[in-house]
This record gives C-alpha cells, structure tokens and sequence, in this order.
C-alpha cells in the first residue's frame, strides 16, 4: 500500500490530562453560555439556599444553571437527556468540565431553583440591550398555545361528573356491602396472619377516582361561583338596587355550565383550539423587539383568550426595559376598546388587527370608536402599515422554539410551575440570538 495515513490508535495515553476546550472550537455557543453564566450572571437567588455547610459537597451552582440553559439553547429539556449528554456529547463536556451529574440530581436542582432560574430573564435581556439587539421601536404581540403534560382524554365535563358520581358511588357502596358479606363468612377460615377485612384493590381504585371527581367538581362549582360574584359586581350601577336589569341569562349564574371541564392529570390546563384539533394545553404569551427578534416580556396563562394579555405584557416591556416601546402590533385577538384606550394612555402607537389575517383592516362599523379608528389607520397604511411586522416577528420565533429546539410540550404541572418553564424557554432563545449576534 502506497499511500500513507494519519495514526489511528484509540489505546493511546496522553502524557497530560486533556482539556476539553482542546476539542471544542473557542467559537461554539458552549463556552458562551458557561462563560455568560459564570461571569455576567448574577446568582445569589441560587447561592442563598446553599448557606448550610453540612452534608456532601453539591455540583457548583453555576455550573448546573449553565447546563440547563445550554441544553435549553440545544432543545434539550429532559433531565434523563440532559445526563445522557453529560456523558456522550464534547459539548456538554465543556459546560461542566465532565462533570457528570445524574438525571435525578438535575431534575431536582431544576425544580428546587425553578423561581430563580426563571428570574434570570431579565439579566439576559439587559444583557442583549448591551449588545445593541434591543432597540423598543416596535415590539409585535403574539401567543402558542403549547400541550400541557396532560392528556385531554384526562378531562371530563361537569355533567359526566355529576352522572359518574351517581353511578361509581352505587358501584362502590354495593361492592363495599359484598366485600363485607365476604369478610364475615372467610373470617372462620382465614389463617391468624389475616384481619380479614382487608379491602379489594379494585373497590380501592373506584373509590380513588369518586374521590378525584368529587373534587374537580368542587373545584369547578367554586369557580363558577366567583366568576357570578365578579360578573354581579360588575354589572352593580351603586345604586343600591341591585345589579342593572337585563335579558335573563340561559345558565342559573353561579353553577358550572355541564360542557365545562377540568382535567385530572394537570387541573390548571385547559383544552384550546390548535392548529390539529382541541389539546390540553396553556397559551404562552411573548413579546418580540423588532430588532433582532428579542423576547422582551412573556407571560403564560390558561386561557385560550389573548386580548386580556395585552396590558399585562406591555406593562411587563416597560418593567423590564425602564422604558416603554413606541410602536406595539399585534393580530385581531387582542383588539379591544379597553386594550387601544390603554396603549393611547401609554403613549405607544398601537397597529392591531381589527379583522381577519389577511385583511386586518375588514369590519365594517364593528366596534367602538378606537376600534374604527384603528380600522381606518391600518386601510390607510395598506402593505405599507407598519402591522405587517406581526407576522415578521413573533411568528418566527415560535417556529424556532417549536420546530429548531423542538419545544412543543411542558414537562411540568401546574400553572406557576409552567410560567417558570416558559420563561427558560424564553432565556434559552435570547441566548441562541445574543451567541449568534457575537
């Protein structure tokens, strides 16, 4: 064999311990993110729960909270995945100095420090206002609406509940009887080591599932309950005589409407419209500068509804950034005499769809007069109207975090836990673009 060829022995030892930034090119995001993390973040919300000496020595914080981000910024959100990466993959490996922590250990720092990672958003977005990624001259307005880590099959109505209550409860009381009818006759025969009155496990589960519907349907009658008191409240004119006189409402206010429902697996989610069908699902909000698709404000209910985002988000750009932006646009879900009265109160100059996608600017004389106004300045603008930015910002950025880092489902329950992963999802996007833009 004529040709020559590079040594090739994987028994060979090094003289010197390698270093892993050997091995990754100075310029991956790797050493970004772990530099960031250890030298610009500030993590004393992390540091204050380790005050207590005692015990076996923890995985440096810094080093655990630049792991998660790092392997948020890759799409990497299992805490099995995350320790599976630590092993196999170089670029983990300069994040934590191969460092190997188990999944269990991840996941219960993810857990233990989720309201303080999550407040990391701010410090990040500062940080890419610094590197001139954030201007506020026009900021658009969107929601997703992302599956909850429940099965709408979980779900069911108020009125099944109240048939399934009926039922499982005669089913339970008629077994608990043969159960004890059992008990009596086998407890002659029954060895010294058996009480005999041990429950079946089948009543066990039946009993374990009337439980669980008794108490949804609580949970959903009281919230029926105070959403009467709100509305009564609201449509009291002071007078003293009650609330005004109006037609009279199809449903007794104050019990839960029989097609309402509540999930099992995870209460806080509820089922919304999607682009395939209905899914257990929470809506999470996001608002984008247009200068750098930035996320400078999120924020995550459960809610299929976006209008009542708007104030709370834009109150939330001004919070983060101590200045507000001077255009916001946004589609027709947010449109509403109440939401254009307070971006006019606000001084932001709003471009916010009155009608459908393709013709924002449709309606006829739908609406109040801020509405019709806005109407008239978007036909104004025609292709010109600065609303053509909606779709140019946060739509972009959703197909990012949905199909680059393949983000399309919660891995927590529970709607303060969720609105803290949402706002890692939004930390490790502003991280992929301030990397990208270094």
């Amino acid at each position: 064999m004529s040709k020559s060829f590079l040594p090739w022995n994987v028994e060979q030892v090094s003289l010197f311990p390698a270093s892993v930034l050997d091995y990754v090119p100075l310029s991956h995001p790797a050493h970004f993110v772990r530099d960031l993390v250890r030298d610009e973040l500030n993590l004393d919300g992390i540091y204050v729960s380790y005050e207590d000496a005692r015990g076996a020595p923890a995985f440096h914080p810094a080093m655990m909270t630049a792991l998660l981000l790092y392997a948020y910024t890759q799409g990497i959100y299992s805490s099995r995945r995350i320790s599976r990466a630590c092993e196999d993959r170089l670029d983990f490996h300069a994040v934590t100095a191969s460092s190997k922590p188990d999944f269990r250990t991840i996941s219960e720092f993810r857990k233990r420090h989720l309201k303080a990672l999550s407040g990391l958003f701010v410090q990040v977005l500062k940080l890419c206002a610094q590197a001139g990624l954030v201007k506020l001259g026009h900021v658009a307005l969107d929601g997703t609406k992302i599956k909850a880590n429940a099965s709408k099959h979980k779900a069911m109505s108020y009125a099944r509940m109240q048939k399934a209550e009926i039922i499982l409860a005669a089913e339970v009381a008629g077994w608990l009887k043969a159960a004890d009818a059992a008990d009596r006759k086998d407890d002659a025969s029954l060895g010294t080591d058996q009480r005999g009155d041990e429950m079946p496990d089948w009543v066990a589960d039946k009993q374990k599932r009337l439980a669980k519907i008794k108490e949804a349907k609580a949970a959903l009658e009281a919230e029926a309950k105070a959403q009467a008191d709100a509305k009564a409240k609201d449509n009291d004119d002071g007078s003293g005589n009650g609330p005004r006189p109006g037609r009279k409402p199809k449903h007794p206010p104050g019990e839960p409407k029989p097609k309402a429902q509540r999930n099992f697996t995870d209460p806080d989610s509820r089922i919304m419209p999607g682009r395939d069908g209905f899914i257990q699902a929470y809506n999470g909000q996001a608002a984008v500068d247009a200068t750098a698709q930035i996320i400078v404000a999120h924020s995550l209910s459960n809610s299929p509804a976006d209008a009542p985002c708007l104030v709370p988000l834009t109150d939330a750009i001004t919070r983060n950034m101590g200045k507000s932006p001077k255009e916001i646009s946004a589609d027709a879900g947010y449109c509403s005499e109440a939401n254009l009265a307070a971006l006019e109160e606000r001084k932001i100059s709003a471009y916010i769809a009155t009608g459908q996608a393709k013709r924002p600017a449709i309606g006829g004389k739908v609406g109040g007069p801020l509405t019709q106004a806005m109407r008239r300045k978007l036909k104004l603008g025609g292709h010109r109207s600065r609303y053509r930015l909606r779709k140019q910002l946060p739509e972009p950025v959703f197909g990012q975090i949905k199909q680059a880092r393949g983000f399309r489902q919660f891995l927590l329950r529970g709607l303060d836990k969720v609105r803290d992963e949402w706002s890692l999802i939004c930390i490790a996007h502003n991280l992929t673009k301030l990397w990208a833009a270094g």
